[in-house]
């Protein structure tokens, strides 16, 4: 690996690459509906301009971007692994299993507070709120939609169920990093979340009661239902064996056998079902695989829920995330963020306004190098002294790195979180932003949190507690 200098860049200089990718990403998105691929491949190449200005080589830029693109390697696996898992789940009948179940047995008027809480308990197992999305939230939209329930709606109750059980899983890999990042004890980081994310878990559900309580009741939506299941009876052999194989993802989790093997398994599952329930040749199951299911039926929902999956699905996901890790390893590791968050530092002065500044830092850092990854790492890294001069825990900053950082990336149309629900929900962050409730009371919670001293923990008090839990056990 190349070693790379280290070299001070004014905030101004820093500043530089950030307004023009924010500059060409409103003119490409908002003015001309473009993607969002360019504005950031424009950004990399100011980001790079500039730390070729300053002085670094080509080849320590270049070491920038591979190392941007490293720490997303994991991701990229994941996403392409839940595009199979789309293609296998969707032609072996699974998912039409799943919506037929769940049309049959859920009550309209409860089905947003019941996804709600099976994607908590499946992220919670699996660690990973990605795949939770793509395989038990792609079934969520199915039934939600079958029923009436227009699409946002499903997909905020989907992202807010899956989020707190990724942020309260030891399996997951941010829950992981931010307390990595902190040296913070892992159970120690998860149990400070609870104060954060368990209200919010709440408030979502008592808001989705509340929008939930009229669906189900219109002769039209009992109608749609009915058409619904008509049209997957003749298209798909449906079996409650076949909840078997997500059983069976879930299980092996749950025995600690890591995320890719177990959903690996789970696609295999799906393939071979394809192939011997679904009565379909190897070569197309083969080809659902790799291009995605379709579907020939004139109903528009049904069409909507079932031509999708596949690994090349995937492709427009995986090349987001590796555009903006290029910008966020050139930003990063050449001393442009760090240099515009030492001027934010001079503006703090409070307890309070340091965990608002790491809050807007993670949200900031979201918005513009696109990676929830790097919204946990520069922030870590630029704060992680302050805290400590402060006396305050590590577990003060490792949650306000989830809590500014993990939970927000959902909100940006560009970052590669917005973006891979976009292609797995099929729904625009701007249209499930107002329902993705448990990711925007999240941080607001912290926010009081931070200015009335609530759950705030200082290092003295640790320390005596420590102490006198050490001396009781001494004592015995």
């Amino acid at each position: 690996m190349t070693e790379i200098s280290k070299k001070d860049i004014s905030v101004w200089w820093a500043l530089t690459p950030l307004c023009v990718m924010i500059t060409s990403m409103i003119l490409t998105i908002v003015a001309f509906q473009g993607e969002p691929h360019l504005p950031l491949i424009i950004g990399t190449g100011t980001a790079a301009l500039v730390a070729w200005k300053q002085g670094y080589s080509w080849k320590e830029i270049e070491e920038m971007m591979f190392r941007g693109i490293r720490l997303a390697l994991p991701a990229i696996i994941i996403i392409m692994l839940v595009g199979l898992t789309i293609g296998a789940w969707i032609g072996g009948g699974i998912v039409a299993t799943m919506i037929y179940y769940g049309l049959k047995i859920i009550s309209p008027s409860i089905f947003l507070v019941t996804i709600t809480i099976i994607c908590a308990i499946v992220a919670l197992t699996v660690g990973s709120s990605w795949a939770t999305m793509g395989t038990i939230g792609v079934a969520g939209m199915g039934i939600g939609m079958g029923m009436g329930i227009p699409a946002p709606i499903v997909a905020g109750a989907v992202i807010s169920g899956s989020y707190f059980g990724d942020k309260m899983s030891p399996l997951s890999d941010t829950t992981n990093l931010a307390s990595g990042l902190t040296n913070t004890d892992l159970f120690v980081h998860i149990k400070h979340m609870l104060y954060t994310t368990v209200p919010s878990l709440i408030i979502a559900l008592l808001v989705f009661t509340y929008i939930g309580r009229d669906f189900g009741k219109d002769a039209i939506e009992n109608e749609r239902i009915t058409q619904t299941i008509l049209d997957m009876q003749a298209n798909f052999v449906m079996s409650p064996y076949l909840l078997l194989i997500p059983l069976l993802v879930i299980v092996l989790v749950m025995f600690k056998v890591p995320a890719v093997p177990a959903i690996a398994t789970g696609i295999v599952m799906g393939f071979f079902s394809q192939i011997f329930v679904q009565g379909d040749d190897p070569s197309y199951a083969l080809q659902v695989l790799q291009n995605g299911y379709t579907i020939d039926t004139s109903n528009e929902m049904v069409a909507e829920l079932f031509n999708r999956g596949g690994l090349m699905s995937m492709m427009y996901t995986v090349s987001m995330t590796i555009v903006a890790m290029t910008f966020g390893g050139i930003m990063e590791y050449s001393g442009m963020l760090k240099a515009m968050m030492d001027q934010l530092l001079k503006f703090i002065k409070s307890t309070g306004n340091l965990i608002a500044s790491t809050l807007g830092a993670a949200f900031l850092t979201n918005a513009t190098c696109s990676e929830q990854y790097i919204s946990i790492v520069v922030p870590s890294r630029m704060f992680a002294t302050v805290y400590k001069k402060k006396g305050l825990h590590s577990k003060n900053l490792s949650r306000s790195l989830e809590d500014g950082g993990t939970l927000t990336s959902v909100f940006i149309p560009w970052n590669t979180c917005g973006v891979f629900i976009y292609t797995t929900l099929e729904v625009h962050a701007f249209s499930y932003a107002p329902y993705a409730i448990l990711n925007f009371t999240v941080p607001i919670i912290a926010l009081i949190y931070a200015y009335t001293g609530f759950t705030i923990t200082k290092i003295e008090k640790t320390d005596r507690s420590q102490q006198t839990t050490l001396i009781r056990k001494k004592s015995m």
